[in-house]
């Protein structure tokens, strides 16, 4: 499958890469429907067989439950056949959202996630913002403490994953990748996009398929025709669904071009 760099960084990703929420976690979920978290044997068959079918792109988070210890107990072995992205800056317990972007705890849980990822070095790490996304990284430690953590070798490239165009735009002035909500419905953050990729920034899009009330055809056809856009995360337990999406981005002219 044909792959994209990551803007200015040496970072190749798959068109369609596997956000990988719905590996750990099931609860204070926007899907449409509820669904039971997959057993041990099946994580390790479902992530097995992403691999396996060309998704070299996986991305995580702490707030995403139990998903980045299943990663590393059953990727970690194939950690060179894909590239992972972590996140900082929010946690998840008993049921609530808890945020911190001070030095101490991004530096606490980046040690927790590479101790769970099974890795000493993850390819991205994203600030995972609350929303507030000004207000993160002008009066906050952790675009610093993201900024330290790669100059230690930590990892090749930090980024922000936010939900407001202000907010990502002065992200552009020391993010490496930015993560955006970019599809049909949602086209508010294209001139963002285009703006990334005149400065050689790498462009993530999450919920391309409005968290599930698009239909994936219609959704990744218009999110990968976006030349500026180098992958797509999408969250399944469904290996069938995950190689459908993979053939529908192959048949994306527009990205193939660019790739």
């Amino acid at each position: 499958m044909d792959s994209r760099v990551l803007g200015r960084t040496h970072i190749a990703v798959s068109p369609i890469g596997f956000g990988a929420f719905k590996l750990g976690r099931n609860e204070n979920i926007k899907y449409p429907q509820g669904y039971d978290l997959p057993d041990e044997r099946a994580a390790e068959r479902i992530l097995n067989s992403l691999v396996d079918m060309g998704v070299r792109y996986i991305d995580t988070a702490p707030a995403y439950g139990i998903s980045e210890e299943r990663i590393g107990r059953y990727l970690s072995h194939r950690r060179d056949e894909f590239t992972l992205s972590t996140k900082v800056g929010e946690t998840f317990d008993q049921g609530t959202s808890h945020y911190d972007y001070s030095s101490d705890s991004v530096n606490a849980s980046l040690a927790r996630s590479l101790k769970r990822l099974q890795t000493d070095v993850v390819d991205c790490v994203f600030v995972h913002s609350n929303g507030e996304d000004l207000e993160i990284q002008n009066n906050s430690d952790v675009v610093g403490a993201l900024q330290k953590f790669k100059e230690q070798g930590g990892t090749q490239a930090i980024g922000f994953s936010g939900k407001t165009i202000e907010g990502t735009r002065a992200a552009l002035r020391w993010a490496d990748v930015i993560m955006v909500e970019y599809h049909v419905q949602e086209t508010s953050f294209a001139e963002v996009i285009d703006e990334a990729a005149a400065a050689r920034i790498g462009v993530v899009v999450k919920k391309g398929f409005a968290s599930g009330h698009l239909p994936p055809e219609e959704a990744i056809q218009f999110v990968l025709s976006n030349p500026h856009v180098s992958s797509l995360v999408v969250g399944t337990l469904n290996a069938q669904h995950m190689q459908s999406n993979l053939s529908i981005a192959e048949a994306v002219p527009q990205f193939r071009s660019a790739g």
